[in-house]
């Protein structure tokens, strides 16, 4: 079975869009209309708002909350006026910062559990056992019902796993980051069960044209070459293409499509249709590396 789809909101906020109440509350409902009810949160997206934005369309429709499924992340401390007591951009998986993070956004959900739980980035000081205990208690409570991690490499997943359930991973991946195949982070989401989420899943700075490194505008070249070549093929259009190659992994990834347009989220649901071939798969592939596999 495929993966769907994750709706990712870190721009619906004012980091971009800046969606009304109204907005997020017909946002939400279109998703749910097309059977997409997993929705992609962090603590810090909006300088520390946009989980309340979001929580006040829940507020102000109370049947959606039994509809959807949200994740949030935490551990990251932002600089922002909204957080004055950080004097450095630093990452905090503390029992205790882990607790409040959660409390928070409990309170900006205007709920009382949140689905799945991700440790943002991979703190240097993080233990482990502390980590463990926190999500355990927070679970047992009621407050958390998954738990995982994103961006972390594999032996700091495989070092916190000694102490707990790891459910998800998100990290980048995509035609234009494609570490995640062959670094081991996709081997071990299939080893361990662990469900495999894509950040940035479109190719981060794939369409830009601001980059001054020639190799990475050779690189977005060829990618894009084949891309269109692709979407010609099965009459579709870039965005699913560049989704589909990722659907065809076998770890099942779910992209997190971080967009605030309702017609591109329905272009993500319908590139699950798309069946890309083994061979246009490693067209993209070697378009990416720029040569051929050994």
């Amino acid at each position: 079975m495929k993966k769907y789809p994750i709706v990712g909101c870190m721009r619906w906020g004012v980091w971009g869009e800046n969606f009304t109440t109204k907005q997020y509350e017909t946002i939400i409902e279109q998703c749910l209309s097309i059977g997409l009810n997993i929705f992609d949160h962090a603590d810090i997206y909006g300088h520390y708002t946009t989980e309340a934005d979001f929580g006040q369309a829940l507020k102000n429709n109370s049947s959606l909350r039994q509809q959807i499924k949200l994740i949030t992340k935490c551990g990251i401390n932002m600089l922002t006026p909204n957080r004055p007591a950080h004097a450095i951009k630093s990452y905090n998986t503390s029992a205790e910062h882990i607790t409040i993070s959660v409390e928070n956004s409990l309170r900006n959900f205007n709920t009382d559990y949140i689905d799945t739980l991700l440790i943002h980035r991979p703190d240097l000081l993080l233990n482990p056992f502390e980590v463990a205990e926190t999500i355990t208690k927070l679970k047992t409570a009621g407050k958390l019902r998954s738990f995982g991690v994103s961006n972390f490499n594999t032996h700091q997943v495989a070092t916190l796993a000694k102490y707990i359930n790891i459910e998800h991973h998100q990290v980048e991946i995509s035609v234009n980051h494609m570490n995640a195949f062959d670094d081991g982070i996709l081997d071990q989401c299939q080893n361990m069960g662990i469900e495999a989420q894509s950040w940035s899943p479109l190719g981060n700075r794939l369409f830009s044209e601001g980059t001054e490194d020639a190799n990475k505008k050779d690189k977005n070249k060829r990618i894009l070459k084949i891309v269109h070549e692709l979407a010609d093929k099965y009459k579709t259009g870039v965005n699913e293409i560049l989704l589909a190659f990722l659907y065809i992994h076998p770890a099942k990834i779910a992209p997190v499509i971080g967009t605030t347009k309702y017609d591109r989220i329905v272009s993500a649901k319908n590139a699950m249709e798309i069946e890309l071939t083994r061979e246009d798969f490693y067209k993209l592939w070697q378009a990416s590396t720029g040569h051929e596999v050994a």
